[in-house]
């Protein structure tokens, strides 16, 4: 009975912990010009550059890869992005620690790496 209790005390403490955690935190902004290294779905490299708007949690951002221009909008919670740039799957970037930015696209096959 009481391995029971102990168990169920540490379950409903870990459970406190990880609601406390799931509050998001303020992140910082994520507005200005980037660097981009990504890998299409077919695996070849490409790189350019991005520029982001980033205001009250909604996000604007402009790609230049080669002579191609694509732009999108979305929506940021924390340090998690989600931007509609016209494809069926929306671009899911995460913040780093460092200020780069790490996303996938084309539903996970595309990778990229924005640097600020």
């Amino acid at each position: 009975m009481r391995n029971d209790l102990s168990r169920r005390g540490l379950i409903g403490g870990l459970t406190s912990l990880v609601m406390l955690g799931a509050v998001p935190a303020r992140a910082q902004s994520v507005s200005g010009s980037y660097r981009a290294e990504g890998r299409n779905p077919d695996g070849s490299p490409y790189s350019g550059s991005v520029q982001i708007r980033d205001s009250k949690g909604e996000v604007r951002m402009e790609w230049q890869v080669g002579s191609q221009h694509y732009s999108g909008t979305g929506t940021r919670n924390g340090d998690v992005i989600w931007v509609d740039w016209g494809d069926s799957h929306p671009v899911v970037y995460v913040r780093m620690p460092s200020g780069e930015l790490h996303g996938t696209w084309a539903n996970g096959r595309g990778l990229e790496r924005l640097i600020p």
